[in-house]
């Protein structure tokens, strides 16, 4: 055990922690005022769900003893074997606990990123039953597949902080809950504009800084790798904001702050999978490509007629897809020699098994969290009353309201 690394993952345990109440500002931000303290307590719910889950059975299922690359065994249900020395096999440089609540804060901020697709309309309590099912059928198994000893690691795939397991995943569900629970009353024919852009733009900073612990603490080790892994990470956010801004200048005659939110937000996902594989010229383009394919993504839900309310198609999934398939593109064993070279470094075969993992991830989330969701409708409706929704989640599902007249 080394007392160096375990300092560093706990502190990056918070720093993920801290993520899921800025991704709470940077969406409540999006909303109509209305709706903020209900979109807010959708993330800060999974804070506490998705922990009871993760410590009951979640964790046991994600990093239990394979099972035919499928999911883990139940070695760690209720946490037993999980305490304060290492474990023989599954990061043996740090207390187990330590890696498990490391992996937790990963576990709580993936179907709080669903929430933006239905923002403002879907029901408390069915949100509730969902993430708990989602967390147990979707995310434990992809996070068994690429971290826990499952086929997709088998196979090779590179995933170096979640691309697949965090952001393709929660944007293919995204897309389920969209179509599943329909758009908001009016959609197409009114704007919904963002109540309260300085809340996202904290939001934003709250999420870039949290994202140090998310990708650097990724590494597992207070060493080199982390360090390229940070360095990485705010390079591809910073470029990816400049590229979308200056794209958005170019289309729409004005730079806005939510499309630097939006940027940044897409180079940290894009480079989620890549930063602990690629150097830092590999993380410009990543970052550069993610400020300009997210820009025109966030515009996939008008062409195709679904209300992703708050674009996690548009950034995660489509910011997903790209850095992992970078990752197939630019992945240096002279980064880390425990991965593989990618295309550019002589390895073409990477870029396939990169697309692979990609096509599995979003197939996979997507029909089991579509088919979730009926089941889950025909216990609960999914989505609010007319009246409700119109009279907005603050006053009708909490009973309060985020700004007093």
């Amino acid at each position: 055990m080394n007392p160096t690394d375990t300092a560093f993952i706990i502190v990056s345990a918070a720093l993920v922690m801290f993520m899921t109440p800025g991704l709470a500002l940077f969406y409540a931000g999006m909303t109509r005022s209305k709706n903020a303290l209900g979109t807010m307590m959708q993330s800060f719910a999974a804070l506490g769900v998705i922990t009871l889950v993760w410590i009951f059975w979640g964790y046991s299922l994600a990093f239990g003893t394979d099972i035919n690359g499928l999911i883990g065994g139940l070695d760690f249900i209720g946490m037993a074997g999980v305490g304060m020395e290492p474990h023989a096999t599954i990061a043996t440089n740090l207390p187990h606990m330590v890696f498990m609540i490391f992996q937790c804060m990963f576990a709580i901020i993936t179907p709080a990123l669903i929430t933006g697709a239905f923002a403002e309309r879907m029901r408390f309590s069915a949100f509730l039953i969902f993430i708990v099912l989602w967390c147990t059928f979707v995310y434990a198994p992809l996070c068994h597949w690429v971290w826990g000893g499952g086929w997709m690691a088998k196979m090779g795939a590179l995933d170096f902080a979640g691309g697949a397991v965090v952001h393709m995943s929660s944007a293919s569900a995204a897309l389920a809950a969209a179509l599943v629970i329909g758009k908001r009353k009016g959609w197409g024919k009114r704007s919904f504009l963002p109540h309260n852009l300085p809340m996202t733009m904290i939001g934003t900073a709250l999420l870039w800084f949290g994202w140090f612990g998310f990708n650097a603490g990724s590494a597992l080790a207070a060493n080199g790798l982390a360090g390229n892994a940070f360095v990485t990470t705010h390079i591809a956010a910073a470029t990816a904001m400049l590229a979308w801004t200056f794209v958005e200048w170019k289309f729409h005659g004005k730079p806005t702050t939510l499309g630097a939110a939006s940027g940044a937000v897409a180079g940290l996902v894009a480079i989620t999978p890549a930063a602990g594989f690629v150097g830092i010229m590999a993380s410009v383009v990543i970052g550069l490509g993610a400020g300009i394919f997210c820009y025109f993504g966030v515009s996939l839900k008008s062409r195709f007629g679904y209300d992703d309310s708050l674009d996690v198609v548009g950034i995660h999934g489509v910011g997903g897809i790209w850095g992992a398939l970078a990752t197939g593109l630019f992945a240096s064993t002279a980064i880390n020699p425990a991965g593989f070279d990618g295309l550019f470094n002589g390895n073409p075969g990477q870029l396939w098994i990169q697309f692979v993992s990609v096509v599995a991830t979003c197939a996979f989330s997507f029909i089991v969290s579509y088919v979730l969701l009926k089941i889950i409708s025909v216990i609960v409706p999914l989505r609010v009353n007319d009246e409700e929704e119109e009279a907005g989640l603050d006053v009708a599902v909490h009973s309060e309201s985020a700004y007093q007249a």
